[in-house]
């Protein structure tokens, strides 16, 4: 029987409406390797990286997965995939080295041949204008903490407006500024590895500040296609109904979730409860001017979903991690998990069910206010060989993508628990294996397996499977 004779894969696509959206996402760090190639900078992951310790095993992104010299290969595997779009991130250092004056021309033509290859293989391109890799100089200069980066990147945004405005489909400001603000920041376990635990809240702000200056400049520029932002969002629960519980898992959602929507989407911060306020008040006093410029009308909102998240009061007996601050064993609560579910190569607890219940707290949160919905990025790693010959049977990951899909879209559907939410569609993660951040090369998420050593890109079950579940799809649409 063949994958697109199955009937999860057929009665998969028939759930979905006609012109929902099949994608795959990636970000340029974790694959374009070439650093000093065409004139890029280094940025603040680069730095970081050659920490002793920083990444697992000493990892090093400077090759990745070479996708600077293998572009049209890497094309031609989107095209075979058939998916209707490609989310990838425009690196800052590589357009701009210094993250504010000159332009570097041979960036900026790298992904003129990116888009351009695209559209020719009939995949949509959507564009994040930052994912994660701030150019090192403004790193230097305080990087998120500066309000000056927040202007930077306005410039930065206004730049990419003008040369690729008349192409990209769909413009994604910045990606999961939660991730940067908590691992980068707080904890220090990614770039720029500062550990400020509560006094990193500051990076919030001005990443919020400067999503809304790149919405003004994409705006200013005319650009054809949509523009929206994407944050991680995680449902948070307690991890028992004490009132203790309770409590820290109101102040954690808000930490993980309200703080940066709330902004964007209803043009206010969150009211803190009086027990959080004298750990949030380094974020201090924003104006209402700022918060107009965050607070921008957005044609979509992207959702990151991984896994839900359960805290309990207290410090816990989870270990801390080696190179995680110490300061994280004074928190005055600790995450619980979800020993009962089955988890991912990473310890992550699979739960789709999950992915439903956070669609129905943002219609219930945002309503009317909540433009519609892609999840643009859902996937999940396994343990995988570092070598392969053939297709590498990752049914995991086939059922991962198929509990998680249908959840939303049953969720979404009429008469679903999340019926008020327009979801347009799901991009995975991702489509090839590639540098994971701290983890180096040991988390493969791809659809596609790496050979690190010689670079052979060799595509398993789950790209089969998701090239099937896109055909079925477009012959359902009459595409």
């Amino acid at each position: 029987m063949t994958l697109e004779s199955t009937e999860s894969v057929t009665e998969l696509a028939g759930r979905m409406p006609p012109s929902f959206t099949l994608g795959v996402a990636a970000a340029a760090f974790q694959i374009e390797g070439a650093l000093g190639e065409g004139g890029r900078g280094p940025s603040g992951w680069d730095a970081f990286a050659e920490k002793p310790g920083a990444i697992m095993d000493g990892h090093s992104p400077a090759v990745a997965c070479d996708h600077y010299n293998r572009l049209p290969e890497d094309v031609a595997l989107l095209q075979e995939l058939g998916v209707d779009s490609y989310r990838f991130s425009l690196s800052w250092p590589r357009i701009q080295p210094d993250g504010r004056g000159s332009f570097n021309p041979e960036g900026l033509d790298f992904y003129d041949r990116l888009i351009d290859q695209l559209l020719e293989a009939g995949v949509s391109p959507m564009a994040t204008l930052y994912h994660w890799d701030t150019p090192l100089p403004l790193e230097h200069r305080g990087g998120w903490l500066n309000r000056e980066t927040a202007e930077r990147f306005g410039e930065y945004a206004a730049a990419a407006a003008a040369r690729y405005g008349d192409r990209v489909a769909q413009w994604v400001t910045l990606n999961e500024p939660l991730s940067v603000t908590l691992n980068g920041y707080a904890l220090g376990v990614h770039a720029p590895g500062h550990a400020l635990m509560f006094d990193a809240l500051p990076s919030i702000h001005h990443q919020l500040l400067a999503h809304g200056l790149g919405v003004q400049a994409l705006r200013a520029a005319g650009v054809t296609g949509s523009v929206g932002v994407t944050n991680l969002h995680a449902p948070v629960r307690p991890g028992s109904r004490s009132i203790g519980d309770r409590m820290v898992a109101r102040m954690y959602d808000l930490l993980m979730n309200r703080i940066y929507a709330d902004p964007v989407l209803l043009g206010r911060y969150p009211t803190l409860p009086v027990y959080a306020r004298p750990w949030l008040r380094s974020i201090g006093r924003i104006s209402d001017a700022d918060l107009r410029t965050i607070h921008q009308p957005l044609d979509f909102y992207g959702l990151n979903y991984y896994f839900p998240v359960k805290v309990a009061v207290g410090r816990g007996v989870t270990p801390i991690p080696a190179n995680t601050h110490k300061a994280v064993a004074r928190l005055p609560f600790h995450e619980v998990g979800y020993p009962e579910l089955s988890s991912t190569g990473f310890g992550w607890p699979v739960a789709p069910e999950h992915l439903a219940i956070l669609l129905k707290e943002l219609q219930d949160r945002y309503g009317d206010a909540l433009p519609p919905v892609y999840i643009t990025e859902g996937g999940a790693s396994f343990p995988e060989p570092d070598k392969v010959e053939g297709t590498l049977q990752d049914e995991e990951r086939v059922q991962y993508l198929a509990t998680h899909l249908r959840a939303a879209l049953d969720a979404t559907s009429p008469g679903g628990m999340a019926a008020g939410v327009d979801l347009r569609g799901y991009y995975v993660w991702t489509l090839m294996d590639n540098f994971e951040w701290a983890a180096g090369y040991s988390q493969r998420f791809g659809l596609v397996h790496v050979d690190f050593e010689t670079q052979a890109r060799t595509p398993k079950q789950s790209f089969y499977w998701y090239r099937a579940l896109s055909r079925a799809r477009k012959n359902r649409a009459g595409q």
